[in-house]
This record gives structure tokens, C-alpha cells and sequence, in this order.
């Protein structure tokens, strides 16, 4: 039974959060709109809906929509076929309506088969992404726009060729102000009287200072003074018409134009897997392990990319880089990704000549901490530990994703740990059994002598399925291998969700540790030999 969720229940962190997020979200809603071929406030409205109606529809407590990076190719060229910008908002609307039936035929399923370390090799590839962009923009040179992940840019640079001209390009105000915002960025969380001022976040404390310091440097005519076009960019309304214009209506007499179609289905697709992937990202992230319905998500999405379109908006998705934002700031419910939404919406209204002070080198400051807590070096180690079947997948996929794009990168390491699954289990059989069971009484899940990733899903359904106030025995005696990704879900539920939920939990059969052997012609994980079952 899903619980009632009181929004207001964490709002001090829930704002702080969402101030951060809005923060970064700003100038890639109008980066991504500006490299999409498509009227920059498109993307504040895709920002807005995205953050307010999709948070508000959706079960995930992290994940912050609006529109993606990865559908920017997409729209340029759908723009550009469909001969303009209303004509293919109706193919948005479309995509939404395609959205919603995947969500209502249960299709967000196959989230579940996304293994574990290829989720974190993505999370991971795209921190060095993020990392990589960003040290341009800290140096002043503002040629890419912000928000593109792409390796290959679209004025025919890559991500590493940027980074040289920047060096050729330093712009020492836009250094002083990244030196400046990092240091506060760095030192306010360790500061203990700071730490209590939770509604005043280290990254909005930055964005002040940076503007105080580079207003001295514009009054004082000092050459460190950054200009306009290494600011925020956001286009100020003067009049009501002018207001009234940006909101577009998509062109419905077109809706017979096959293209139209042809768009609408490759946006579904590319934003439903994209959102999926987000998702199950920000429930790894997510220190309390609640978990998401991917078939809700689908509907949420559909709904919103309807709505956006119908204003005017570009299509949106989940978001790797907002909904990391998100949890980094301390988000504690899906409360920061409204109030993001409504920062978004408030802001471009009343505030835009003060939102455009803003040094892009500031918020480059906040991406640069973002990017390196995903792609932390101890992640890394981590998975190298683990050995090579765990390893490979994952760095595979950083790798492709740093060099080709998300999707590409995603689905290199699927094909990788298949190959590996396939390889060590080709005569394996999978035996899972569940008893029929009510409350009070003891449920018994034996789980059989080889349990994969491709396992997980029927794992991840048993265990959210299980009633409060209830004693589960999980048996693994006859189990010869168990993939990581079930036994870290086993242990979160055993860590978490039991207390949470006062669910008696017993471990039987299960080793410490296991290790990797060879056997002949063939390598194959078996258990270590175990003295004591795990309790």
C-alpha cells in the first residue's frame, strides 16, 4: 500500500535544495533551448512544468525533470524538417499521449533490469562529463553553451580541444569569481554556525557574493569586471505583449503530416529511456532507498510533456544533472523539485535583470563539485574491487558515455554484462519461489542456485511487497551465485525498510564475501565457505 507523503514534512531542507536546483537549472534550461533551435523561454516553460507538475505527479523524492540535453540533436533536426516551431510542439503533444499508454501498459518496468554498475558507470561518466564542461566556463570561455554533454560540440570542438582554447582564452575576473564561489562552496558546509542556517545554501551565498564582487569590479571600471556575455542570459519581457508571445500553441491541422508522427514516436522513446535511466539513478542515490514506480513516472512525463507543449515548451525528461543537484543540496522529498519549479516560474516574472548579473563562472563553481561527487575516485576503486565482471560493464560505460553520449554508453555496458551473464550462465536455471503469505505470518523466500541481475526485478517486487509488522527468511543455501546487484538489494532491505516498517528479517545460507575461481576451462563465482549464518 503506498503511504501519503506530507510535502511540507522536510521544508527547510526541501527549499534549500530546491534553490539550489533552480539555480543550476536556469541556465541550462536556456542553453539547451538555444542549441535546440527553439525560442529560449521554451525552455524555461519546459523548466517550470517539468518542476512543478511532473514533481507534484511523480513518486520519485529526487528525480527533477525539465528539458534534456539528450533530446537537443532531436529537436534541432525535427525543427528544421517540420518547418516550424508550432508544428512540432504538436508532435510534443503526441509524444506525451505515446508516454502515457507506455505508463499504462506497465512498459517502466524495464528499469528493473538495468544492472547496478552500469547505472553507476553512467552516473559516473556523466560527472566526468560535467566536470570536463565546466573548467571552460570557470576560465571565462563561454563559446559551448551550458548544458551540452556531447563530446563532439556543435561548433565542431570536442570536449577536450574546449578545454585547450580555454587555457589560450582566460578571462581573470570569471577566474577570481570560480576561485572565490568554490572556496565558499567548499567552506560554508564545514563552517558549524552556517550549518544550522539551512535556508541560506552555500551555493546561493555564492551566487550573492559573486555579484557584489563583480558590480565592484563594473563601478570601479576594473579590467577583472566580467561582461554580459559571460552572465545569465535570460531575455526580459517589455511589454505585455511581449509577455503574451512567448507562450505558442502548437498547430493541430498538422496532425495528418506523417512527420509529425515519426517525431512524436522517437521523442517517446529517447525521453521515456532516458527518464528510466534518471530514475533508477536517483534511487540509487537516495540514502532512505524508497523506490520509484517507473509506470507512474511514465504517466507523470507523458502529462507533462502534454502540458509543456500546449504552453509552448520543449520536451522534457528526468535529468541526471538537476536530480543530482537535487541530492547533493539535500533534498529529503519531491517538495525541492516544486519548489524549483516555482523559483523558475516566479523568478523570470519579477527578478530577470537581477537573474542576469549572475557570472555563469558561479554556477560553473557549483557544477564543478557536482560532476567530481559523481565521478569520485572511491566509486572507481569500488567497482574494481569487485572484480572484473562488475568492473568492465562499469567502466565501459563511463568511457563510452564521456566519448558518445548516454544512451550509447548505457547500452555498450548492457551488452557487456549480458555477454558476461550469458557466458557464466548458459546451463543455469533460475528457481525462485514465493510462498502465498498474509499478515503476521512468516513468509520463506528460497532463492535458487544461480540468481543475476536479469533476477532483480522479481526480487525488487517480493521484497516491496511484504507487509509491515511481518518475518521474512530468505534462504539462500543451495545458492551457488548471487549477482551484487540482489544481494546490495537484499541488504538495503534488511538495513533499511525493516526498520522502517518493523519487518523481522533472517539471512540463511548467505556467505560474507565470495570470491571469483578457476575451475578448469571455466571462471565461475562461488561462495566461500561460511562458519556462522548471517542473522
Amino acid at each position: 500500500m503506498t503511504k501519503k507523503i506530507n510535502l511540507f514534512a522536510n521544508l527547510k531542507s526541501d527549499f534549500a535544495s530546491g534553490l539550489v536546483v533552480f539555480l543550476v537549472a536556469l541556465p541550462l534550461c536556456l542553453g539547451i533551448a538555444l542549441a535546440s533551435g527553439a525560442p529560449l523561454f521554451s525552455g524555461i516553460i519546459s523548466g517550470v512544468v517539468g518542476g512543478v507538475v511532473v514533481g507534484y505527479l511523480s513518486q520519485s523524492h529526487l528525480s527533477v525533470s525539465g528539458p534534456a540535453a539528450g533530446l537537443t540533436a532531436i529537436v534541432l533536426t525535427a525543427i528544421s524538417d517540420l518547418g516550424a516551431f508550432d508544428i512540432f510542439l504538436l508532435a510534443v503533444v503526441l509524444a506525451g499521449l505515446i508516454q502515457l499508454a507506455l505508463g499504462f501498459i506497465k512498459a517502466g518496468s524495464i528499469s528493473n533490469y538495468f544492472p547496478t554498475n552500469v547505472i553507476e558507470g553512467m552516473l559516473a561518466g556523466i560527472g566526468v562529463i560535467i566536470f570536463l564542461k565546466q573548467i571552460p566556463h570557470a576560465f571565462g570561455y563561454d563559446q559551448d553553451y551550458e548544458g551540452d554533454l556531447a563530446f563532439l560540440q556543435p561548433d565542431g570542438e570536442n570536449t577536450f580541444s574546449e578545454m585547450f582554447h580555454a587555457i589560450s582564452h582566460i578571462q581573470l575576473g570569471s577566474v577570481i569569481i570560480t576561485i572565490i564561489s568554490l572556496s565558499i562552496l567548499i567552506a560554508w558546509p564545514k563552517i558549524e554556525f552556517f550549518k544550522k542556517i539551512k535556508l541560506l545554501p552555500p551555493a546561493l551565498i555564492a551566487v550573492i557574493v559573486s555579484i557584489i564582487v563583480n558590480e565592484i569590479f563594473i563601478q570601479t571600471e576594473s579590467s577583472f569586471s566580467i561582461k554580459k556575455e559571460h552572465l545569465v542570459s535570460l531575455p526580459v519581457p517589455t511589454s505585455l505583449e511581449e509577455f503574451k508571445g512567448i507562450f505558442v500553441l502548437p498547430d493541430f491541422t498538422a496532425i495528418s503530416n506523417s512527420k509529425v508522427w515519426i517525431v512524436a514516436l522517437t521523442i517517446a522513446v529517447v525521453a521515456s529511456i532516458e527518464t528510466l535511466l534518471c530514475i533508477e539513478a536517483s534511487d540509487r542515490m537516495d540514502a532512505q532507498k524508497r523506490y520509484t514506480d517507473t509506470n507512474v513516472e511514465l504517466k507523470a512525463q507523458g502529462i507533462g510533456n502534454m502540458l509543456s507543449a500546449l504552453l509552448g515548451g520543449l520536451p522534457m525528461t528526468s535529468v541526471v544533472v538537476r536530480t543530482t543537484a537535487n541530492n547533493a543540496a539535500g533534498a529529503k522529498s519531491k517538495m525541492s523539485t516544486i519548489i524549483h519549479g516555482l523559483f523558475l516560474m516566479v523568478s523570470v516574472i519579477t527578478i530577470p535583470v537581477l537573474l542576469n548579473k549572475i557570472p555563469l563562472a558561479t554556477l560553473a563553481a557549483v557544477l564543478l563539485l557536482i560532476g567530481y561527487k559523481l565521478a569520485n575516485p572511491k566509486t572507481i576503486k569500488h567497482f574494481w574491487e569487485k572484480g572484473k565482471y562488475q568492473f568492465i560493464p562499469f567502466i565501459a560505460t563511463l568511457l563510452a558515455v564521456v566519448f558518445t553520449d548516454l544512451l550509447k554508453g548505457v547500452a555498450l555496458g548492457m551488452i557487456i554484462s549480458v555477454i558476461f551473464v550469458l557466458k557464466g550462465n548458459m546451463k543455469r536455471a533460475y528457481n525462485f519461489r514465493k510462498e502465498q503469505y498474509h499478515d503476521g505470518d512468516i513468509i520463506h523466500i528460497d532463492l535458487a542456485q544461480e540468481v543475476s541481475f536479469l533476477n532483480k526485478a522479481a526480487i525488487k517486487t517480493t521484497l516491496a511487497s511484504i507487509p509491515e509488522n511481518s518475518s521474512v527468511i530468505i534462504n539462500a543455501s543451495d545458492t551457488v551465485y548471487i549477482a551484487h546487484d540482489v544481494l546490495d538489494l537484499i541488504k538495503e532491505f534488511k538495513k533499511i525498510r525493516s526498520k522502517e516498517e518493523n519487518i523481522k528479517v533472517k539471512l540463511v545460507g548467505f556467505k560474507k564475501a565470495y570470491d571469483l575461481v578457476n575451475t578448469g576451462d571455466e571462471e565461475k563465482h562461488v561462495f566461500m565457505e561460511q562458519k556462522n549464518e548471517s542473522k
